[in-house]
């Protein structure tokens, strides 16, 4: 029997192969430095936990509308009107679980076989393989060696589809311009293609620097991009499954179908919860931002005084993304400083660069130190630093 040949290029993931090795140190009682995680480490908020027990004790336990319950596609879309300029009605709304089913319902609604989507490098991990389910091309535009701009206006072609942006981006922790996004938009527009506008750190911005939604530049581009967004990382609501897109009219329609046909709709109680976070007090956001900042702060400068690395500058989100070409390549180092350090983090190939490494600083300070202190200890070792 042969298999679904959208499927064909799929593989496993190598943050995964890394993780389950530093899993099975630490249950061999290995102090390992997990540097591999992409959620914040802070509790969710008391206020959004509470709206979720009285769900539950006031038994809101059945299905809901496949689009989301009213009151949360509203207060969605005053988050929206009041952060992002932008102008949607709860019929443009879709709650999904987690902004990942999100993406993955874009990509099922807009594909057609062998349309091309132009992914910037780096790019998170899931980008392409939901391309190739959804019977996509992944065209891969190179924004580390170029400017994202160019790279992209050279990779668009007749059969461009739709143009990922993800401001601020996982794993560099990019913040895209004004400026870039305008000719971002120009280039759709002129190209009748979608963008998709992965903004689920928006809120994780640490420079003096405004976090732009690219549909708010205009009405022809607010028309032909789909925003994907979620409670997961600024609320730390990871295991909550709590995303939603904004879209077109005639778009969310065909979204709300296929999200009613296959998963259905988000979890009752967590859309409570998600209506508590998005209008309540905002507070737990700011002070794990700061934290962030802070952590952030101090890698760079460690980073700063290792000469074997160079790496992009996170101005925001959760990472950083870190160049080892100049010890070895980026799959090697991770391994070797797993096994000889008991540092776990992640090797950029699934990234779309093997020259190198995502370190997550979404960890207490006690264990960024600690880290740092073996990664150093690590390349000393290499004969890199003198």
């Amino acid at each position: 029997m042969q298999l679904s040949k959208n499927i064909s290029h799929l593989k496993a993931s190598t943050t995964l192969a890394i993780a389950a090795k530093a899993k099975q140190l630490i249950a061999n009682g290995i102090d390992v430095v997990d540097f591999t995680v992409g959620e914040p480490d802070s509790d969710t908020p008391e206020n959004i936990k509470q709206a979720a027990i009285d769900a539950i004790n006031n038994n809101f336990t059945r299905y809901t509308d496949v689009s989301g319950i009213q009151n949360l596609r509203e207060a969605i879309c005053n988050k929206l009107r009041n952060d992002n300029g932008l102008n949607y009605e709860p019929h443009q709304i879709i709650v999904s679980n987690g902004a990942k089913q999100a993406l993955s319902n874009v990509f099922l609604a807009i594909l057609n076989q062998g349309d091309e989507v132009i992914i910037p490098v780096p790019y998170w991990v899931s980008y392409p393989q939901m391309v190739y389910i959804a019977g996509g091309v992944p065209v891969f535009a190179d924004s580390i060696n170029e400017n994202i701009v160019d790279a992209i206006k050279n990779a668009v072609t007749a059969k461009t589809k739709a143009i990922i942006v993800n401001s601020p981006s996982n794993p560099s922790g990019k913040v895209l311009t004004a400026e870039e996004l305008s000719q971002i938009a120009e280039r759709a527009v002129a190209n009748n293609s979608f963008v998709i506008s992965d903004e689920i750190y928006e809120r994780l911005i640490f420079d003096d620097m405004p976090h732009i939604s690219i549909a708010s530049l205009g009405n022809e581009i607010a028309e032909r991009t789909i925003v994907v967004n979620g409670l997961s990382k600024s609320y730390a609501m990871t295991g909550w499954r709590v995303g939603y897109s904004a879209s077109n009219a005639k778009l969310a329609r065909v979204l709300s179908y296929i999200q009613g046909h296959g998963q259905g709709n988000t979890n009752s109680i967590a859309q409570k919860a998600a209506i508590a976070a998005l209008t309540g007090s905002q507070d737990s956001v700011s002070r794990m931002k700061n934290s962030l900042r802070e952590r952030r702060d101090y890698v760079v400068e460690r980073l700063k005084r290792m000469p074997g690395f160079d790496f992009i500058y996170p101005q925001g989100g959760l990472s950083i993304f870190v160049d080892t070409s100049r010890v070895k390549n980026a799959n090697d180092f991770a391994e070797e400083l797993l096994v000889k350090e008991n540092v776990s983090l992640v090797p950029g190939t699934d990234f779309g660069s093997d020259k190198h490494i995502r370190i997550s600083f979404a960890t207490s300070m006690e264990r960024i130190i600690e880290g740092f202190d073996r990664i150093e200890r690590f390349i000393n070792k290499k004969g890199v630093l003198t």
